[in-house]
């Protein structure tokens, strides 16, 4: 193979396998088969003459020359998804996909409605939710519309603030039965807590109360937001959430309501070049107007 004539789906390929570490992994990213991926890996290798990954039994590896080679096929991954969105950002047309990513809770307890609502009102457009805690490019196209629970700053990315959703602390009636309910902060320390793992938000936040707090403080941990907020209603100790959502279950009783927690913002973002694109401009604005509406902080 001529490499002035280099497949790009090979290139494609060679990125997923760097970024994820295995053949297995790569192929999920890209939606084919694991030995397909093992023949593109092999087909890049032979069109450039020399080999790129070092072969472990846990995977691979780039070896110098593939590590060299990666922030070349990054421009050019980063190259083709700006033609992509400036191709996408010319569409006059209603019909089509709109990709909207946002974190789990936010999609399973108030897109639902929303969508059911944008879909009423604009049927010839295909919506498509991608739950997710972890941030989605919206530079790659990885999804058109991102509700965020902080200020993007990424570059070309237009976004508004929509408010903030007020937080509290809480627990299910069941764990306060038995363990009473706490009257002011220093009654915390005979209390379960549930917490995040490797997300710090819970113990700045418990620390801003005056509450010494580290991750050892939580027996029962999860970085899962939907998951937490279920270990809370199962019972397993006091955990911080949205009010709303926290009020919506009559069995979930608001401790200490007087303390003051920081209200969560939320935000939503567009890639800039798609500002202009017809079914992307309206799913935006009415997800912007829906979710104001839910915000009270």
């Amino acid at each position: 193979m001529d490499v002035r004539n280099l497949d790009w789906s090979l290139v494609q390929v060679f990125l997923a396998v760097a970024e994820t570490g295995s053949l297995s992994a790569a192929a999920r990213k890209t939606g084919q088969s694991q030995p397909t991926v093992g023949r593109q890996i092999k087909a890049i290798e032979s069109a450039l003459g020399l080999p790129l990954f070092i072969r472990q039994s846990r995977g691979l590896i780039l070896n110098e020359t593939g590590a060299r080679l990666l922030t070349h096929a990054q421009k050019m991954h980063a190259a083709a998804a700006q033609i992509a969105l400036e191709a996408a950002g010319q569409s006059r047309s209603l019909e089509g996909e709109v990709r909207i990513t946002a974190p789990v809770l936010i999609s399973h307890h108030y897109l639902p409605n929303i969508l059911a609502d944008i879909h009423a009102a604009e049927p010839n457009i295909e919506l498509i939710l991608l739950p997710n805690d972890a941030s989605e490019n919206l530079l790659f196209r990885e999804a058109d519309i991102a509700i965020r629970m902080y200020q993007p700053s990424q570059g070309d990315i237009i976004a508004k603030k929509l408010g903030a959703f007020s937080m509290g602390l809480f627990a299910h009636r069941n764990y306060l039965e038995k363990r009473g309910i706490p009257q002011n902060l220093q009654d915390f320390t005979d209390h379960d807590f549930v917490g995040f793992d490797q997300n710090t938000l819970i113990i700045d936040g418990m620390k801003s109360l005056g509450i010494q707090a580290d991750q050892k403080t939580f027996k029962i941990r999860c970085d899962q937001q939907a998951i937490f907020w279920e270990l809370v209603r199962a019972g397993c100790g006091i955990g911080a959430t949205q009010t709303r959502l926290a009020l919506q279950d009559p069995d979930i009783i608001q401790v200490l309501p007087q303390a003051r927690i920081e209200p969560l913002p939320v935000w939503l973002a567009a890639p800039n070049a798609l500002r202009n694109t017809p079914r992307i401009r309206i799913v935006y604005d009415m997800l912007a107007n829906a979710i104001r509406k839910l915000t009270d902080a």
